[in-house]
């Protein structure tokens, strides 16, 4: 080995060994974190698609809430599941999502995604609402993930 490439490895090492110590060393544990909340997305997303209420608000922490853009807060997953059912029985009602960004940070992450939903005016024509959202997660104690905080909001 010349000493340039010794230098050049060094300088790698260091790089490695500060971003493993930035991050506590658990840079495979964030990325196995970030693909469970991105499957757990994917589950909740088909559930949805099936107009499924409770399989729905079953990702959701006893405790959560959802702040529905235009309606009142529903606290807690039976609230929420009120809200869903009624959301999801609305005529033409279609509803789909999808993470852009999730950050893990411990036992707690935070999700920025889109999505697209779709129901009837009074009318009968389809109305699209496209818009944005945040969505909290918290590390259950089996290791699995789910929503205390769901905050969509429109873009238009």
């Amino acid at each position: 080995m010349t000493a340039r490439s010794v230098a050049t490895t060094t300088s790698l090492l260091s790089v490695l060994a500060l971003a493993v110590a930035m991050t506590g060393g658990r840079l495979g544990a964030q990325s196995a974190d970030e693909a469970a909340i991105r499957a757990q997305a994917a589950a909740w997303n088909k559930s949805a698609v099936a107009k499924n209420a409770n399989q729905f608000a079953s990702f959701y922490t006893a405790d959560a809430n959802l702040l529905p853009p235009g309606a009142p807060m529903a606290s807690g997953i039976d609230a929420i599941r009120k809200a869903v059912t009624g959301l999801m029985a609305s005529p033409g009602f279609s509803l789909t999502f999808g993470p852009d960004k999730i950050t893990v940070n411990g036992k707690l992450a935070y999700e920025i995604g889109h999505y697209t939903e779709i129901v009837n005016d009074k009318d009968g024509k389809p109305q699209t609402a496209n818009g944005k959202y945040v969505v909290v997660w918290a590390k259950q104690s089996d290791g699995s993930w789910k929503a205390v905080l769901d905050a969509p909001t429109t873009t238009q």
